[in-house]
């Protein structure tokens, strides 16, 4: 992997682990409910549970992309950008708000690219 690369690949990585962060531990907090556009304080109380599992799999996703900075393997790294893309994709269907598109899945296209190009 090029430097470039890593340093992507890694950004994507620590936007997940962020994610992970805001989803399982401060999604019921004023920082989470205003990130994510909660309705209300109740309604963050009675979705975290749902919240929690959805920052397991955002862990998931950084776990996979900094195993494969660190096995410096580019087919383990490209499983999981496609992962994040689709995800970016999906989520930002799913909730009609594009922003969820741009923060999630140009990044994780962007590294996909370099990784082409290189």
């Amino acid at each position: 992997m090029t430097l470039l690369t890593i340093i992507l690949v890694a950004f994507v990585a620590l936007e997940h682990f962020y994610f992970l962060i805001l989803e399982m531990f401060l999604w019921t907090k004023p920082k989470g409910i205003k990130t994510f556009g909660l309705k209300s304080k109740a309604f963050a109380e009675e979705t975290k549970v749902l919240a929690a599992n959805q920052g397991l799999y955002n862990g998931f996703l950084s776990a996979g992309l900094i195993y494969s900075i660190i096995q410096e393997d580019i087919n383990i790294a490209i499983f999981f950008l496609v992962c994040v893309t689709i995800a970016g994709i999906y989520g930002s269907y799913s909730t009609k708000k594009i922003k969820l598109f741009y923060v999630q899945s140009i990044p994780a296209i962007i590294a996909l690219i370099t990784i082409i190009i290189n």
